[in-house]
């Protein structure tokens, strides 16, 4: 009598714990943390660059386009007005140019636009990673 008794013990607590397993939500790491740590930029480096990148896109690309890539970055808003607060509000034409003004050192930026596109290619796919690369 025992048995059937444990097993549905067991069986109720095996399911809630998958319940709970997969009600996790899965957190994506700060892009801006993951630049700033890998490249020896500061927060605000990281989030203007990105936020050139960005603006560049959202300019060469349809809005399609660039919604698949600002679904890969969370709070893509928040880079876009980083880059306008810092680089003078005008749109990006020239990377180099913006990267030169944050301050950036040559050696940070030859490695800041691959980070980002892998970052976007990670979360967003390939297809997103692809087009931001193809509008820079």
């Amino acid at each position: 009598m025992l048995y059937p008794l444990r097993l549905a013990t067991t069986f109720v607590l095996v399911a809630f714990l998958w319940a709970c397993a997969s009600s996790q939500p899965t957190t994506v790491p700060s892009l801006t943390d993951s630049l700033s740590h890998q490249l020896g930029v500061t927060s605000n480096q990281a989030e203007a660059g990105v936020g050139a990148m960005l603006d560049k896109g959202k300019s060469q690309l349809s809005p399609a386009q660039y919604e698949q890539i600002s679904k890969a970055i969370p709070d893509s808003d928040k880079y876009l007005k980083a880059a306008q607060n810092a680089l003078g509000g005008s749109h990006i034409t020239d990377l180099n140019s913006a990267f030169s003004k944050l301050g950036m050192s040559p050696e940070q930026v030859a490695k800041f636009k691959p980070t980002v596109l892998d970052y976007v290619g990670k979360y967003g796919g390939s297809s997103a990673k692809s087009l931001l690369a193809s509008a820079l």
